[in-house]
Formats: C-alpha cells, structure tokens, sequence
C-alpha cells in the first residue's frame, strides 16, 4: 500500500434519541441556524418540529432554505449563499440525505468567498474556508455525513461534477436509524446500491499489499447483501436499518481507501447520464457498475474480480478459468441488484440510444481519460452506455 495520512473531523453522533445533543453540538458556532431540507418529508414524519424544537432550546434564530432537490442544483446552492450572506449566518444544518449535505457543503463554502461556487465545483477554483455546518441524516446512501465530499448539477449546462474540500466535512453529524424508518422503499434500494457502489469504486484499485483494507470492503458488501433483502421486508426494523445506516456512513468516510486510490469512473459515468435525465443516482449506478465491470475486465485484472466472486458472492471456482469466476461475480452482483428491486437498463428511465453520444461527452468534460484502475476514454463511455440499453 502506499504512505497515507488519516484524518477524519467529523463527529459521528450515532443511535437512537441522539437529536437531544443537537443544542449543545451547535451552541459554540452561534444563534444564527440555517436549516437546509429537501421536498418536505420531514415536516411530515416529525423530524423538523423535532429540530426546531431543540434549536428553540438555545433561543437559536433560524433561517430555512427548503427545496432541494435530489440532484442538488447550483441554483439552489446560490439561493443559499446569498441567505447566509444578507443575514450573517453563523451555522448550517443539513437535515435530510446526500442532497441536502451535498448541497449544503457548498453553500457553506461559497458564503465565504466572492467567487461563484460553479468555479470552485469545476475546480476553476479553490474554497478557501467554509461556515461551520452539522448534518441530521434521513437517508442512508451517500456517505456523506462523514467526508468532505459534494456533487452538485448545472441544469442550465446539462453538467453535473464533484468535487470537495479540506473545509467542508460536517463538524458533526447525527445519526439516529428511526430519521430512516419513513423512507420508501424505492428509496431504500437506490441507497443500499450507492453505498455497495461506493464500496466497489475503493476495490478496484491497482495498489498491491491491501489485505486489511480489502476484507473491510468484503465485510461491507457482505452485511449490506445480508440485510438488505430483510430491511426491505420490514422497512421500520431498528436494528436492520442502523445495520445500513452506518454500512452507509463507513462505506465513504475515506477509512477503505487507506493507502491506495480507487476507480470512481463509474461514478463519473452516471454523473453524465443524470445530469442529461435527472434519475435517481442510486438506479444509475444499479444499471451501469455491473456493465463497466464487464467492460474493462481483462487478463491483468481478472484476480481482482475473482477474489470479489469468491469471497463476495460465493462463486464455486472448481473447474472455471479465472474469466469465469470473474463473470459469474458480475452476473452475481447483477442478479443480487435487480432481485431488490433495482433497475437493470437505461431502458427503465426511458433513456435510448439517441442520447448515448451527448452522455459520452459528458464523462470527458472535466478530463478526456479517467478511471484509475483502467483508464478510459469516450469511446469507452459510449461501449459502456450502448450495453447498458
């Protein structure tokens, strides 16, 4: 592996009832609270009476910016940044899933500074600092309760990047698993694919002497596929949703990638094709990840992907060539994907072959080669969207 340096500052507040430190975790920042929701699902579960109620606690004088959407938008980020600038907020706090913290992240850092955030999202520049900002979160997926990680969409561009910075990790996040009992279904199955997504983007990597930190990404996939199907069967089960709530969290605070430096092209991938669709991150990712696999699966990596089938999905490799087992651990994923309920083609968002050229071009905007464990191109953005119709 290579040297790394560690270092995570987000506190982890996690469990039932743990809303009750929200006053003393925001206290030392301040009065002045912007809270940041999406569509409104927590007026309608209890959850923001709940805040308001402990941010009443410290007579805190709150702000609302609600309305973001599921592919947070730059327009929203600006609405944002002009509310903490015209009325001197002191603390944001993220109530909702990866959107809402996404979203927030930005806002955050484009309150303190002059340039317009789309810069600093197309890394033309660089944040500076950023406010102080906590998350309450409602949606277990992203991850990104616990990194410095954001994705915002440009709709007017049809652009859709992320990016990041040493100032926008949460200073806290609270993690209560009865926040996620309300969550549909549908939902629940984009973010049980996202967080297996963001564990298979640290996996394929090409740095040699990982053994610890591979079985942690195979202990995660391995709980996540063991819960899932029973989460999905009984959808306000404690202790199966806090099993995926912080399979979520420790999927993408950086503690997998220790000494090496994962793919994400997949994800580089789907960010193209929602940011000319809008779909669901999570159904993006369910229908692209088992076809990129396909796609650079080769004789220099086929040890990779055989290690994933047999100690991930417990292919047989008695008598199969190592191509085999790899594929048959695709076909296994594939399979294990679309019996939750995921979509499996493009086709399901009524995405067809006339705009394969547009979402190819859309993956090399920011660099014309990426992916770091097999590099690609555009042509191989657009091999990997025509087997995915």
């Amino acid at each position: 592996m290579e040297n790394f340096t560690y270092h995570n500052p987000t506190k982890l507040i996690f469990g039932k009832g743990q809303l009750d430190k929200l006053p003393e975790e925001i206290q030392p920042y301040g009065k002045k609270v912007l809270i940041v929701y999406g569509g409104g699902s927590i007026k309608r579960n209890g959850i923001y009476d709940n805040v308001l109620t402990k941010l009443n606690e410290f007579h805190a004088e709150v702000y609302e910016l609600a309305g973001v959407e599921p592919n947070p938008r730059i327009s929203t980020v600006r609405k944002g940044v002009a509310i903490c600038k015209k009325e001197g907020i002191d603390f944001l706090l993220a109530i909702g899933g990866g959107s809402t913290i996404d979203c927030t992240k930005a806002i955050a850092a484009g309150a303190k500074t002059d340039v317009d955030m789309w810069d600093i999202v197309t890394k033309k520049e660089q944040a500076l600092d950023a406010l102080p900002f906590g998350t309450i979160l409602t949606l277990a997926a992203t991850g990104s309760e616990m990194n410095r990680g954001s994705v915002i969409t440009n709709w007017e561009t049809n652009e859709k990047h992320g990016w990041g910075s040493p100032y926008t990790n949460p200073i806290f996040s609270i993690l209560d698993p009865t926040h996620t009992f309300s969550v549909p279904r549908n939902q629940t199955i984009y973010g049980i694919v996202d967080m297996m997504s963001h564990v298979l983007e640290h996996y394929f990597h090409q740095t040699g002497n990982t053994p610890i930190q591979d079985r942690f990404c195979e202990s995660i996939l391995l709980t996540v596929i063991e819960t899932a199907p029973k989460l999905l069967n009984d959808l306000t089960n404690y202790e199966f949703r806090e099993t995926i709530m912080l399979s979520g969290t420790l999927a993408l605070n950086d503690m997998l990638s220790m000494g090496f430096r994962g793919d994400w092209a997949t994800h580089n991938i789907e960010h193209a094709v929602s940011a000319v669709h809008d779909i669901p991150h999570g159904g993006g990712l369910a229908i692209l990840f088992p076809n990129w696999m396909k796609h650079v699966l080769d004789e220099t990596n086929e040890a990779r992907f055989k290690q994933l089938a047999i100690r991930v999905f417990a292919v047989d490799p008695t008598d199969k060539t190592d191509r085999d087992i790899a594929l048959e651990g695709i076909e296994r994923l594939r399979a294990f994907w679309s019996g939750i309920g995921a979509p499996s083609s493009l086709a399901d968002y009524s995405i067809d072959a006339s705009s394969v050229e547009e979402m190819a071009e859309k993956t090399v905007i920011a660099k014309p080669r990426y992916g770091n464990f097999k590099e690609l191109t555009k042509q191989d953005s657009i091999e990997i969207f025509q087997a995915s119709l």
